[in-house]
């Protein structure tokens, strides 16, 4: 019997002959039981995709191509559901060979965005993508949205070539269009007032019954063109309806010889067929005509226009009162309407007519807004097949006749006059580039120079340079909605303008002592204080004084904008 330390002694028994440890024993011993038909029991074979991690997409599925018994449909269907078409899009593809060229091109103009793609939101009509695009529902194209009413007159000017101002029929074809006693196609921005007119007539001549009508304005307001519009309307009327339309006698009271040649005028042509002798006036026949229901029985209804009205007023005002009173017979059948600049012209040489509870009907012309300008001229342009003005000198003019007096005929002559400056400009120039041949807005500023000598004006553009160039800075300081500031505030818009333009600042002092200058000369007001750069500053004339005054020199042209 071995004794336990030979046991001890013997660390690796062996089975059979060979050397082994009790673990590799046990392995034997179970791969021999593998070879008992009987006792063997396949393992089911580990799966390599039970280890992965349970996320893993559709076509990795061991079910994929695995018919389902139950149903018998295949599951590899779920790829085509609605939630995995997105996802299983790019399946199925080969990858792509990008030193290949033409593969290479294809992506490219595939992730190709069009310019109009990255534009702003708040593009217009006609940088729209589907302006050519037909609506399927209306069948109607979206181009039409160009041609809307709102659209017109703002875009008429847009799509067009640029003049040529050295073609003899363009230029005339232009000034023709903007003389004044050119009529326009359409009269905007009066629709109100001829409404008025209009229904006036049509309620006198219905009725017929007479009466008056005063229209007031300031010049150049459209109160005169107007009235050619209105006597076409009372044409188209009388045509629709099938009524008489009333005689219609149109007179400018500056070209009467005398005053009392309107009542002639007036009896010419009611009675055509009748003349005026020697025994009784034109007033008294017609006085007698108007108060007879016999012999006012034979005569059509009369409107009377008498434009420039004002000169009818005498010293004693006889010839006004009696026109008027002409409407107050019993049988009278004219509808008289006077126009005339004066607003209260009707109270003050007319005090008869109120008491005898006669006093015309006004209808008053306001002036013209910079829109309304700018709107008149644009449609003016509309009918030219070029474009002649830039925006913005369209924009200056408007904006400084609307500041003035809204006269539309001053906005007429210095949109001629600044062509005019174009006409020199091109002759002494031989630059013949496309902006160049624009009417721009040092042309519209010279013009407009000529039609207004403003004091302060002439003042601003005799100032040296470096004043003006303080008075620049006080512009685009104020700009930002401040109504004061200090001088030290000042000291740096003006260093940073002069920086700009690489012209040598001066000291805080100098600044200080023009700005008393200006001060002196009413175009700035300085508070008090110890220290300068704390002295307050604000400007005693317009802005755009400024902004006109110094528009025609480029350098601040430039600052301004």
């Amino acid at each position: 019997m071995p004794s336990i330390a030979a046991a001890r002694a013997s660390p690796m028994p062996t089975v059979n002959g060979d050397v082994s440890s009790p673990h590799k024993r046990r392995l034997r011993s179970n791969s021999a039981s593998f070879d008992d038909p009987v006792c063997y029991t396949p393992l089911k074979s580990c799966s390599p995709l039970k280890s992965k991690s349970p996320r893993r997409s559709v076509d990795d599925s061991p079910n994929r191509n695995r018919p389902n018994v139950e149903s018998g449909v295949s599951l590899s269907k779920l790829k085509n559901s609605p939630k995995k078409k997105l996802l299983g899009s790019f399946l199925d593809k080969p990858i792509w060979n990008p030193t290949d060229s033409e593969q290479l091109s294809e992506v490219k103009e595939a992730l190709h965005v069009s310019p109009l793609k990255s534009k702003s939101p708040r593009r217009s009509v006609c940088d729209s993508p589907n302006r050519s695009r037909l609506n399927v529902e209306t069948g109607v194209s979206l181009l039409k949205l160009k041609n809307s009413p709102k659209k017109k007159l703002l875009d008429s000017i847009l799509d067009k070539p640029i003049w040529n101002p050295t073609d003899s029929e363009q230029l005339s074809a232009v000034k023709e269009a903007l003389h004044v006693s050119t009529a326009p196609a359409m009269i905007v921005c009066r629709e109100d007032e001829q409404k008025r007119i209009v229904e006036f007539c049509k309620q006198c001549v219905e009725q017929e019954k007479a009466g008056s009508l005063y229209v007031c304005g300031c010049p150049g307001t459209g109160k005169s063109l107007s009235m050619e519009n209105v006597k076409g309307c009372l044409a188209g009327w009388a045509k629709e309806t099938g009524g008489q339309l009333p005689d219609i006698l149109a007179i400018n009271c500056t070209s009467l010889s005398n005053t009392s040649e309107i009542f002639n005028k007036i009896l010419e042509k009611s009675k055509p067929n009748k003349k005026v002798n020697g025994r009784s006036t034109a007033l008294k026949q017609l006085q007698q005509l108007y108060s007879q229901k016999q012999q006012s029985a034979d005569t059509n209804m009369m409107l009377v226009i008498a434009d420039e009205l004002d000169y009818l007023i005498t010293k004693d005002r006889v010839v006004l009162h009696d026109l008027f009173m002409l409407t107050t017979l019993p049988f009278s059948k004219v509808i008289l309407i006077g126009i005339a600049n004066a607003i209260d012209l009707a109270d003050r040489f007319l005090p008869k007519l109120q008491s005898l509870n006669c006093k015309p009907a006004v209808v008053s012309f306001r002036a013209y807004s910079m829109d309304q300008i700018i709107m008149i001229l644009k449609q003016r342009l509309m009918a030219l097949p070029y474009t002649v003005f830039q925006p913005q000198a369209l924009e200056l003019c408007a904006r400084k006749v609307a500041a003035a007096s809204g006269d539309m005929r001053k906005a007429l002559g210095i949109c001629r006059g600044a062509i005019e400056m174009l006409e020199t400009e091109l002759r002494e120039s031989t630059c013949t580039s496309t902006m160049t041949s624009m009417v721009r807005v040092d042309h519209m500023a010279i013009a407009l120079s000529r039609a207004y000598k403003s004091p302060i004006v002439d003042t601003i553009q005799s100032l040296p340079q470096h004043q003006q160039i303080v008075l620049c800075s006080v512009v685009k300081l104020f700009r930002k909605g401040k109504k004061d500031t200090t001088i030290g505030e000042l000291n740096k818009f003006y260093i940073d303008i002069c920086k700009s333009t690489l012209i040598p600042p001066v000291g805080i002092m100098e600044l200080s002592c023009m700005c008393r200058v200006l001060g002196d000369q009413g175009i700035l007001k300085l508070g008090q204080s110890r220290d300068d750069k704390l002295r307050r500053v604000t400007l005693q004339v317009d802005e755009a004084d400024i902004s006109f005054a110094l528009q025609g020199i480029r350098f601040f042209r430039n600052c301004l904008q």
